[in-house]
């Protein structure tokens, strides 16, 4: 059964990577928006190189550098105890 993480409600820290998950969810989300308006747009001739450059220049990522490390970690925690794991069997 695959361990199931919590949220601490005491310090309210999340775990890295459900931190991860709600950032490529924000990420996905902000750039399903950005598709609707473009699909608004062009079905309502609002075309013009202003709006183009508007929608063009949205989302901004919300993945950082911080949560590319995070997942790095975790990576490589996962990779120690699959070796150790096999190293015991």
């Amino acid at each position: 059964m695959p361990q199931i993480r919590k949220i601490d409600r005491k310090s309210k820290q999340v775990d890295a990577r459900d931190r991860l998950i709600i950032a490529l969810y924000a990420q996905l989300k902000a750039e399903r928006q950005t598709r609707e308006t473009l699909e608004w747009v062009i079905r309502n001739g609002g075309l013009s190189k202003e709006v183009l450059e508007a929608i063009a220049a949205d989302p901004v990522p919300v993945v950082t550098g911080d949560e590319i490390a995070s997942v790095e970690k975790i990576i490589a925690i996962d990779e120690r105890r699959k070796r150790k794991l096999q190293n015991n069997t």
